[in-house]
């Protein structure tokens, strides 16, 4: 009887927008998090805020399926200098929220900041320093992805180093 590897878990990280959603997954193997996929889907820059939202979410369904996550990790919200864009981060954050739900995936939501401290030891790292980390602490060479698709790893990494410490402290995470 053959028998077949157990998959390892797989983390989605996103960094929502309404014009770009970045995205990056790791397979946590039990030697560490591996990168599985990053990158970013697009949507027409012309199109009406409602038409790039109905694109990112097909396109964002048809990543779930593909990557099959066990876990979603979402950023949170936050209001910079700009109001309209902490609303136009809400409308991308629901997409990927409602996305991730129907999927039955579990879903987390960390802040920038959260992410930044977890992989940098700094909440305010640039996204130069968290790009170099997050290639860093996957055993990478520097990526050359968006972003946001860099991000959207810090992300996934946070989840899986807050889960490995909530896990050896003895605590649910």
């Amino acid at each position: 009887m053959t028998q077949v590897a157990a998959r390892p878990p797989v983390v989605l990280g996103i960094d929502p927008g309404t014009l770009f959603l970045g995205y990056g997954a790791l397979a946590n193997h039990r030697a560490g998090p591996r990168l599985f996929a990053a990158g970013r889907l697009v949507a027409k820059a012309g199109d009406p805020i409602p038409r790039r939202l109905g694109a990112l979410r097909a396109e964002l369904d048809a990543l779930l399926a593909e990557l099959r996550p066990d876990v979603v990790v979402v950023e949170e919200a936050f209001c910079g200098r700009n109001p309209q864009s902490a609303l136009r981060m809400g409308e991308g954050r629901g997409v990927a929220l409602s996305c991730a739900a129907a999927f039955g995936a579990h879903i987390v939501q960390l802040s920038p900041a959260s992410a930044k401290k977890s992989i940098c030891g700094n909440g305010r790292a640039s996204k130069a320093q968290v790009a170099a980390m997050v290639a860093r602490l996957l055993g990478t060479p520097p990526l050359e992805l968006p972003e946001d698709a860099s991000d959207a790893l810090a992300l996934a990494l946070a989840h899986v180093h807050e889960s490995a410490l909530a896990g050896r402290l003895g605590r649910a995470f």
